[in-house]
């Protein structure tokens, strides 16, 4: 096996916790350089790699052939299209960009030099959400009218960071949002219209801590909710169709485990608790549902296949692009108060 070499750009929360772990368990990739201001946090992982600050000395060095954008949103568009241009393979950390027709340029830019762009859309490889595709998919449910998504949390206080301040692309829609419109369309595909309530509920708050989306396809609904004042989280998921609903809840945990310094190996990991496995109504009764197990790795073996085996990529620059669009039109529509079509 030939190893996929890497530049990780930005050792932050989303580098040392989502990617560097599989840089470290997976034979498919091997790092080469990680640009980063905190050399000391990086040596403590990988004590034999380089570490830089210089973006550029990354994008030219021959060795690399992957370049993995971690950095915030409003640095995206910039550092992938100068890793482009450079000939390399990119993935960049969702959301992809922060206009919709910078994510067009992108996309066309990797079609012009031959190289993969992809958007690291890790909650597609949530077991609640693989579970969820699974019985859709698998006809369990039927048609699907309604289909209800979540993040609630209890964060009441601010506690400061680039995704609190009044920057673009910053706030949960952006954030959160990103997950659960990628995750609607991975199922649904682009919807008829959006129709949005995007607000700041916290004291203090400089950037949307609150938003509520309606996707219409046709009479199907997909509903995608977040909120930071919470104090008791309902389901994450529950969908509706005309054979059965099926209520989840509860996150998977494959994050909590990788913020504890667990790494993604073993037969048991990904799995979820007993206690959180979903129950699935229909006329028969009600039946708990085994969780399909959750494999964030699996979004690296894709990157590998499409790099070293012209397999189709994973989540694409288009899908990145389609996501930016939905997020645009909810901002429209809430800002506007109305429905704004596709």
């Amino acid at each position: 096996m030939k190893s996929i070499k890497i530049g990780l750009i930005g050792y932050g929360f989303s580098g040392f916790t989502f990617h560097a772990p599989f840089m470290k368990t997976m034979d498919e990739f091997s790092v080469v350089k990680i640009m980063s201001s905190n050399e000391e946090k990086v040596k403590k992982d990988f004590p034999d790699k380089e570490v830089t600050n210089d973006f550029e000395s990354v994008i030219r060095d021959a060795d690399v052939e992957l370049v993995i954008i971690t950095t915030p949103n409003e640095f995206h568009f910039d550092m992938a299209k100068r890793s482009i241009e450079a000939g390399k393979h990119v993935i960049i950390e969702k959301p992809m960009v922060i206009e919709a027709a910078k994510g067009d340029e992108l996309v066309q830019l990797a079609e012009d030099h031959g190289v993969m762009l992809s958007v690291y859309q890790n909650r597609r490889y949530d077991g609640n959400f693989l579970t969820v595709k699974k019985l859709i998919d698998d006809g369990v449910l039927g048609d699907i009218n309604t289909y209800e998504a979540r993040y609630e949390r209890f964060c009441p206080v601010l506690v400061g960071g680039w995704r609190e301040k009044a920057e673009p692309g910053a706030g949960m829609l952006y954030d959160l949002g990103s997950h659960l419109i990628d995750q609607a369309l991975y199922l649904f595909g682009m919807p008829d219209s959006v129709t949005a309530d995007v607000q700041v509920q916290r004291e203090g708050g400089e950037t949307d801590d609150y938003f509520h989306i309606i996707l219409a396809y046709g009479e199907k609904r997909a509903i995608l909710h977040c909120g930071l004042l919470a104090f008791e989280q309902g389901p994450k998921y529950k969908v509706h169709g005309d054979k059965g609903t099926f209520i989840k809840y509860g996150e998977d945990g494959q994050e909590s485990e990788l913020k504890e310094g667990k790494l993604p190996e073993g037969a048991d990991w990904g799995r979820d608790r007993i206690e959180l496995y979903g129950t699935l109504y229909t006329e028969s009764g009600e039946e708990k549902i085994v969780t399909v197990p959750g494999a964030y790795a699996n979004y690296y073996k894709g990157v590998y296949d499409c790099i070293r085996n012209g397999a189709d990529c994973p989540v694409s620059g288009e899908d990145g692009v389609n996501t930016i669009c939905v997020i645009e039109a909810a901002i429209k529509s809430s800002e506007e108060q109305r429905t704004v079509n596709l």
